[in-house]
């Protein structure tokens, strides 16, 4: 069921087996995992169904560098169904090499390996609706009827791979498509509800409760639980810790001062030119597989290849050349440019970055599309059709050089560094919540990544004969760091490991310092890969509730009682169970 908590009495005092915080991606994910385990089972939402200003307002916060990083209460949404109302929908796995221990990337292994996630990727790939769990062009279109195309004709390297997939979501908003589902279950989902606290339960230094949860408007209750999960977003996570003490009085599960630490984002830029006119054939494009999913290969670098350059994961795609240069002719990417004002400003920042302005340039977007009308008019069709008004919509703008010369985009892993961190700021909310304050930081290990790669591609694009890849290495951290940390992924601020002075979390969500605290998402990750986040996300949160419902004995955990309600208050009997 769907309830507001603008309609709950102040003072009134929830009961339930596990409360969730959070409706994105994890938090959904758990309570449809959860429906039928027989828990009884909360779930917090901060927001209601549509975007609210005062609400979204609440992720506000500080930045140590607004060059390095968007503003906090960027790429994230304080509404049911999280940042998935935003996300592009790109989906892949994460690879083995990414939770193994590398001598070469300091902080890294994973307290699990791969196989103990795989077996919830496929139900993860379902909730996201982005088809079959299939990351190769051998898997997906083993058809011969239905090929996928080769990305780069002859172009065989032992350190660069052209197979793997990228497979995109509709892109499914959790909220809007399981929104019916949830209205109907047993999980009681409450929006307008924000936890604030999380306090020491009474007599018992390792359990917590009951939480503390507060409207905009005022009101305040409680929901005692057996058990609590954070599902707050790799940003929202460390502030709830961090505004609860805890036992140390450092913050909940903060006793060796990681909570927030380790804070990881991807890096991610466009540079130089891929010449690849020597190349048998070029398909940089979108293939759809049988069941109607876009799929796309990239370049990917091997994992022998990491460990022979001491290189994090890095992954590249064939790019069209920057939009705000007007020198590149044409008109798709000049229409592009002119809708600039239009864009929101998660993805004006990285299709535009620092676009040169002035009527001139305008005025030579406004030739481009004039002198190069008839592909302009294809493409706006095409995106009308595929894109605006499209259920499943096409994922990005792909524009084909005639003459063969790409930019190239690249998306690699950063490495977790203890002094890239999110603190608490002095400044507080509208609820008396100390805001964020957010200092995200890259190494010369992070440079040394990208320039590795880069530098091994074009040794592999020129010895196999199919082009040239020309770029100036003196540039790579300036593009680097063009955009900053890379849009919403928000990783490793409560890290999962084995060693309590390490890490949060251990292998299965649980605070290290609570019995009855888990946390979901993003955060838990000590490592980021290459891969966006969401679909080992979504797994992860599988694989969480799995553990809630059959090994956690979350159950078995005592319930403390709620707070009185005032006695004036009226009952409210459909609240508790």
């Amino acid at each position: 069921m769907i309830l507001d908590a603008h309609d709950i009495p102040s003072g009134t005092g929830l009961q339930a087996d596990l409360c969730i915080a959070g409706a994105g991606a994890a938090g959904i994910t758990l309570a449809l995992a959860l429906e039928a385990s027989g828990l009884d089972v909360i779930l917090l939402e901060s927001g209601g169904d549509a975007p609210e200003p005062a609400a979204q307002q609440l992720y506000a916060g500080t930045v140590e560098d607004a060059r390095l990083h968007p503003p906090a209460e960027s790429y994230r949404v304080r509404r049911f169904g999280g940042s998935t109302t935003l996300w592009g929908g790109r989906c892949m796995p994460l690879d083995p090499i990414d939770f193994e221990a590398r001598d070469y990337i300091p902080h890294s292994g994973w307290p699990m390996g791969i196989d103990a996630l795989m077996p919830w990727y496929g139900q993860a790939n379902a909730l996201c609706e982005a088809g079959e769990f299939a990351y190769t062009a051998e898997q997906a279109f083993p058809d011969a009827s239905n090929p996928s195309r080769p990305m780069i004709g002859n172009f065989e390297s032992d350190l660069f791979s052209t197979n793997t997939l990228e497979r995109f979501s509709c892109p499914t908003n959790f909220g809007e498509r399981y929104r019916a589902r949830l209205a109907k279950g047993r999980v009681r989902v409450v929006q307008h509800a924000n936890l604030c606290h999380l306090p020491q339960r009474d007599g018992a230094a390792r359990l917590v409760g009951p939480a503390q949860v507060k409207t905009l408007d005022g009101k305040t209750f409680t929901v005692a639980a057996r058990a609590y999960v954070l599902a707050a977003g790799g940003l929202e996570t460390p502030r709830l810790l961090l505004n609860s003490p805890g036992a140390s009085g450092r913050g909940l599960g903060n006793a060796h001062d990681v909570v927030g630490r380790y804070y990881m984002s991807h890096l991610a830029g466009t540079i130089g030119t891929v010449d690849l006119s020597g190349a048998a054939s070029v398909w940089h494009g979108y293939d759809v597989s049988a069941e109607g999913i876009y799929c796309r290969r990239r370049l990917a670098l091997r994992a022998q290849a990491q460990r022979a350059l001491r290189a994090g994961n890095f992954i590249a795609r064939l790019h069209h050349p920057r939009i705000p240069d007007a020198g590149h002719g044409n008109g798709i990417l000049s229409a592009l440019y002119l809708a600039r004002p239009i864009v929101p400003y998660e993805y004006a920042k990285r299709l535009y970055g620092d676009a040169p302005g002035g009527i001139g340039n305008w005025l030579a977007h406004a030739r481009n599309v004039v002198m190069d009308a008839p592909n302009t008019v294809r493409f706006l069709t095409h995106w009308l059709t595929h894109r605006t008004l499209a259920a499943r919509k096409f994922p990005s703008v792909i524009v084909r050089p005639a003459n063969l010369r790409f930019s190239l985009d690249f998306h690699a892993e950063q490495v977790p560094y203890e002094n890239s961190r999110v603190t608490l700021g002095d400044e507080r909310d509208t609820l008396g919540m100390r805001r964020i304050h957010i200092d995200w930081r890259y190494t010369p290990h992070d440079v040394a990544t990208v320039t590795r790669a880069l530098a091994a591609l074009a040794q592999e694009i020129g010895r196999t004969g199919v082009g040239r890849f020309s770029y100036d290495p003196a540039a790579v951290e300036a593009e680097m760091t063009r955009y900053g940390a890379y849009g919403g992924h928000h990783i490793g601020t409560a890290r999962m490991g084995n060693d309590p002075a390490t890490s949060v979390v251990d292998a299965d969500g649980r605070l290290h310092e609570a019995d009855n605290v888990f946390i979901a998402g993003a955060a838990t990750f000590p490592t980021s890969g290459q891969a966006n986040p969401t679909l080992s996300i979504v797994a992860l949160a599988l694989r969480l509730a799995d553990h809630l419902r059959s090994r956690a004995n979350v159950t078995d955990l005592p319930l403390p009682a709620p707070a009185a309600p005032p006695r004036s208050s009226p009952s409210f009997p459909s609240l508790s169970r």
